[in-house]
């Protein structure tokens, strides 16, 4: 489509424009990409000053543990292949196989299937049928690149993270749940009042959610250390302590998350006419019956948006969990800051370093195969028709 010369942007412009986005995305970027790149290396290789050293491993592939070109296409194959799955037949099978009003829910297992099918092919299957391509290909399935994946195999196997990851898991299932049974329900109800005593409890919210996360841990500590003594008239002499579990982080979090999830998700029913309310009281649904079938199936997006921002507060929280959570307990962002505080070799730092990539790669799951509902979502909420 044409723009009228009136309204086009002068050359100049653009390439500033442009050029400025390829800064932003190098300097975003850069970090990421570049200790995925060294946690794959020996320790030598990683801290090198010579960046092609970092890039290109030579110690690490003079220690036999390095990849062919075979290696190489057949793992980006398979990566590329992995996100067309999930932008397009995970989607669909999600939506097709999914009971009615369960759609989250049916998101959720989709994805945990996606992500243990993706490890077993690139993990178990690839290395299987790589090796044997190497061995008869000749040249081509001579190493050229130096890596390995010790690192990872040492944090997940040997240190544990894996408890740590499933510790996160339930502390951000807790908190996205909780924050968005709560936030659909309570959004709902002030964006369809129109009175002082809703407009005064938003504010209230606001008030609440702009306290220091520090105040509000602060506040509940004495509760939680306390809590068998004050559950003991209820439960007994077995009542247990709420301090250092998961349930008192979930607890502070939804606290901190809610008045933002309520804001949130009242914008996005401000934005659905009441008409359809109407209707559906007319054919004759109760004001939970229109909600449930007629309103939350139009709130999607913004259901979903909203709860990313809920797990991304979980999932990246340090002060609360840090806090709050016993060593047993502790979720995968404090026990990555636990490895670079204490005194470590060079094998550490670059486990460490692993260890925060592998943090990441729930995160990029979650994004491409919610990259439409989020893209919809975020819209929605911004332009009120």
């Amino acid at each position: 489509m044409s723009v009228p010369k009136a309204l086009a942007q002068p050359l100049s412009l653009k390439l500033a424009s442009a050029g400025f986005l390829v800064f932003w995305c190098v300097l975003a970027a850069f970090p990421i990409l570049w200790i995925a790149v060294l946690s794959f290396k020996e320790p030598i290789d990683s801290f090198s000053a010579n960046p092609f050293n970092v890039i290109f491993g030579p110690v690490t592939l003079a220690k036999g543990k390095g990849l062919s070109a075979i290696d190489i296409l057949a793992g980006l194959a398979v990566m590329y292949y992995a996100v067309r799955i999930a932008v397009g037949p995970l989607k669909r099978a999600v939506e097709h196989m999914t009971p009615k009003g369960f759609l989250a829910f049916g998101w959720l297992v989709g994805a945990a299937f996606f992500a243990t099918g993706f490890l077993i092919v690139f993990v178990g299957f690839l290395p299987l049928v790589t090796s044997f391509l190497n061995g008869v290909l000749g040249p081509l399935g001579t190493p050229i690149l130096g890596m390995t994946i010790e690192h990872y195999q040492a944090v997940w196997i040997e240190n544990g993270f894996s408890r740590n990851f499933m510790n996160s898991m339930i502390v951000t299932a807790g908190v996205t749940t909780v924050s968005l049974t709560v936030g659909t329900l309570a959004g709902y109800a002030l964006a369809r009042a129109g009175t002082m005593l809703a407009f005064s409890i938003l504010i209230a919210a606001l008030i609440f959610r702009a306290l220091p996360h520090s105040v509000l841990v602060a506040g509940y500590l004495p509760v939680f250390i306390n809590s068998a003594e004050i559950l003991a008239p209820i439960l007994g002499e077995n009542a247990p302590t709420l301090y250092g579990q998961p349930v008192a982080v979930i607890a502070v979090l939804v606290a901190i998350n809610q008045p933002f999830t309520i804001w949130m998700l009242r914008s996005f029913f401000q934005n659905i006419p009441a008409e359809l309310d109407e209707a559906a009281r007319v054919d004759g649904c109760t004001h939970f019956q229109a909600f449930r079938w007629v309103i939350m199936p139009v709130m999607w997006p913004g259901v979903i948006t909203t709860g990313l921002f809920s797990f991304l507060l979980g999932y990246n929280d340090f002060l609360v969990t840090s806090l709050l959570l016993d060593a047993q307990n502790q979720t995968m962002v404090p026990a990555i800051t636990g490895y670079f505080n204490r005194e470590t070799t060079t094998t550490d730092q670059v486990e460490a370093v692993a260890a925060a990539v592998s943090i990441t790669a729930p995160l990029f799951l979650l994004v491409m195969i919610f990259q439409r509902q989020i893209v919809s979502g975020l819209t929605a909420g911004a332009v009120k028709g």
